[in-house]
């Protein structure tokens, strides 16, 4: 998902599916992971193991393949666009890779699908990037990431912060989380761990 996207209407509630699936299915393509992203995620998040992992708003599936080739989780991609989830399953030809060619691809809505429709119960590693900022009530949001994350797991979220953009473009200047967003999202963990990249923050939180 991006950072780029325009806005939704305020007075609108924002339904993902209806609003992502146009973008991905019109070409539409977000920031992909650079280096120094993948450094601190190095620095952030532990070996997989071949223990699962889920990815919440996939899209591409950068993010799902860099954590099931490069940390060897076995991670789930979800996305609610089912063009998002077909052009990530596109990408997976590696078939000599320990924990199967790519990550497992399902089209599923995090804010109101069945969570039991999942691949796994309970996640080690539940990734966030770049989605935060669209979710619509933000706390049953969380609520639903933490019952999906087992004691001693990490939520790894990066989203961009208010204010950090040099441009007077409101609808991009709108696209960070406010200083309350922020504060919901640190709220209730026994670890969190920050870190700054230009126009994002990277959490490492752990229940």
């Amino acid at each position: 998902m991006s950072t780029a996207a325009s806005e939704p209407g305020r007075d609108d509630r924002f339904v993902p599916a209806a609003y992502w699936e146009p973008l991905w299915a019109g070409g539409r393509r977000y920031r992909q992971l650079c280096e120094a992203e993948k450094q601190l995620m190095a620095e952030h998040l532990d070996a997989g193991k071949g223990r699962p992992a889920l990815d919440i708003g996939s899209g591409d599936g950068t993010l799902a393949r860099h954590l099931h080739h490069e940390f060897s989780y076995r991670t789930t991609g979800i996305d609610c666009s089912p063009s998002a989830v077909a052009l990530a399953a596109a990408h997976d030809t590696s078939p000599g890779a320990v924990l199967g060619p790519g990550p497992d691809w399902q089209c599923l809505d995090i804010t109101t699908d069945d969570l039991t429709a999942l691949a796994h119960s309970a996640y080690v590693l539940i990734t966030c990037r770049l989605v935060y900022r669209w979710m619509d009530d933000k706390s049953a949001f969380l609520d639903r990431v933490r019952r999906l994350l087992v004691p001693g797991g990490v939520f790894w979220v990066v989203t961009e912060i208010a204010g950090r953009r040099t441009t007077t473009d409101p609808s991009l200047q709108n696209l960070g989380i406010s200083p309350l967003d922020a504060e919901l999202l640190s709220t209730g963990w026994s670890s969190v761990r920050t870190a700054d990249l230009d126009v994002l923050r990277c959490y490492a939180l752990r229940p």
